[in-house]
């Protein structure tokens, strides 16, 4: 398989930008990203990711091809088979690579959900034995384990290009799926929100079923249904949304 030689890849970066007179803070504000990844490229420590290679390539003024080529190309110099397939094998290993590179970045996510996963697991059996289960642990865990295994192991780390180009508050993966009316999602914020999520749903299945017990042995009746109605609305919705439309409007 063919690899992009990141070092190549970073210099021809590198050389198009100071060609256009643009810094990597200016070059970087027109991706949507922070200065430090563009740097990053340039340095050989890491690739754009795959959404980015079309609109970088248009802003260095040359084509995806010969972004992946490391070099520029002739006009009237049509590629040979053996050129156009180096190519497709450039854009393959690069997707590969990327996808890799994402999946151990969420490692320690991914753990923590585990442990989260367990320990809920041995609460929630606590207060079965004790008689104290009710429909809000069930409901509010459930969610709380639900939206975590999406958040911590499949989640996309980075969002469509058009999601920076346009007011978009709603996002879909698969059966996931994110609505924040009056909140822009885009490239500036995703991550943070995603972490806001994960926090959420490890907390969650820590923390409630132990709160939903102590709330059972102060509570009877219909209180106690009225208590278990408002602990699941204030840690599930309020603990969830507000924090993400905090996180999402300050890192807009």
């Amino acid at each position: 398989m063919f690899h992009i030689d990141k070092q190549k890849f970073g210099a021809f970066i590198s050389i198009l930008r100071k060609e256009k007179g643009m810094t990597q803070k200016e070059l970087a504000e027109q991706l949507f990203i922070s200065d430090k990844a563009v740097s990053k490229w340039e340095t050989a420590a890491s690739v754009p990711q795959i959404d980015l290679l079309k609109p970088l390539a248009d802003l260095l003024g040359v084509t995806v091809t010969e972004l992946l080529m490391c070099r520029r190309m002739e006009q009237d110099n049509a590629l040979s088979t053996a050129q156009v397939e180096q190519v497709v094998k450039a854009a393959i290993s690069y997707s590969e690579e990327e996808q890799k590179r994402t999946y151990h970045s969420k490692g320690k996510w991914g753990l923590l959900y585990i442990f989260s996963v367990m320990i809920a697991c041995l609460e929630i059996l606590f207060s079965y034995t004790n008689g104290c289960i009710t429909t809000g642990l069930i409901v509010s865990t459930g969610l709380g384990a639900a939206f975590g295994i999406y958040v911590c192991f499949f989640a996309k780390e980075t969002l469509p290009a058009y999601y920076d180009e346009n007011r978009i508050c709603v996002y879909t993966d698969g059966l996931f799926e994110m609505n924040l009316p009056g909140l822009s999602i885009n490239n500036n914020n995703w991550g943070k929100l995603l972490n806001v999520v994960r926090i959420w749903s490890i907390t969650l299945m820590l923390v409630y079923p132990t709160v939903s017990y102590i709330q059972t042995l102060f509570f009877t009746g219909i209180w106690q249904e009225i208590a278990d109605l408002f602990l699941a609305l204030s840690l599930t919705l309020g603990g969830l949304y507000i924090p993400m439309y905090i996180v999402g409007k300050k890192y807009h």
